[in-house]
């Protein structure tokens, strides 16, 4: 009988979900629209940590919209500029923090297990008391449905795999998006607004352009620790004897 594949080291599973994101991002027709779900998770996320952002500074997080062409909104109340563009950086910097929190730990099949299962319940609890939109009502319940099933019934060597492209998805989120990253403004569901690192700018002083390439070094920084611990293969265990 054929045996089932042994989970890969961590380095295996590294290489082997860059290989996957590339290899669909660039050359399998429609690459975009297959990696859709984890996108709209992206954005989720974005939204999530302006938020949670206003909340740690002491605002409020009233609602989070997350929108069909891959955009959001995050409806949050701040009382000083300090706070406000704290909370528009909070977005920014999430998915890379998130992304390279997965990448450190999803180094072995149950580490991923529990990783993809903590994000699958934050993804169903903030449907209940944040999400208030269709677009997100009707993707977020997906992308919580793909986590759970690796998590529930995906084998060692799929969860590693997956968890490790959930990461570096999210790892590179603020970087691909580079045209947002340096705009002053941007339109969602046909409204013009002042994009992120506008607001940033707005409340610490300075360029748009200047924050957009600090925020932009600090996801790069992000991304490349999540990436060296992940390299790091797992020490073996050692054998009890009975």
């Amino acid at each position: 009988m054929p045996t089932a594949l042994p989970p890969p080291s961590s380095r295996g599973a590294l290489l082997l979900a860059i290989l996957a994101y590339f290899v669909v991002k660039t050359f399998v027709p429609f690459g975009g629209t297959i990696l859709y779900p984890l996108t709209l998770l992206a954005t989720w996320i974005h939204e999530m940590g302006h938020g949670l952002t206003a909340l740690a500074v002491g605002g409020h997080f009233e609602r989070l919209e997350v929108f069909g062409d891959a955009s959001g909104l995050a409806h949050t109340a701040t009382s000083h500029p300090w706070q406000s563009g704290l909370t528009s950086a909070g977005g920014l910097v999430a998915p890379p923090i998130v992304g390279a929190l997965l990448l450190m730990v999803s180094r072995g099949p149950r580490r991923a297990r529990v990783a993809l299962a903590l994000l699958a319940a934050t993804v169903v609890v903030s449907l209940a008391v944040w999400v208030r939109s269709l677009a997100g009502w009707i993707a977020l319940p997906i992308d919580a449905a793909i986590l759970g099933a690796f998590a529930a019934a995906g084998s060692p060597r799929s969860r590693m795999v997956f968890a490790q492209l959930v990461g570096i998805t999210l790892a590179i989120d603020t970087v691909s998006r580079a045209d947002y990253l340096f705009s002053r403004s941007a339109t969602i569901e046909g409204i013009s607004r002042p994009s992120d690192v506008s607001a940033v700018a707005d409340a610490f002083g300075g360029s748009y352009l200047v924050w957009g390439l600090a925020i932009g070094a600090c996801s790069l920084a992000f991304l490349a620790v999540g990436l060296r611990l992940a390299w790091r293969d797992q020490p073996p265990r050692a054998v009890r004897s009975r």
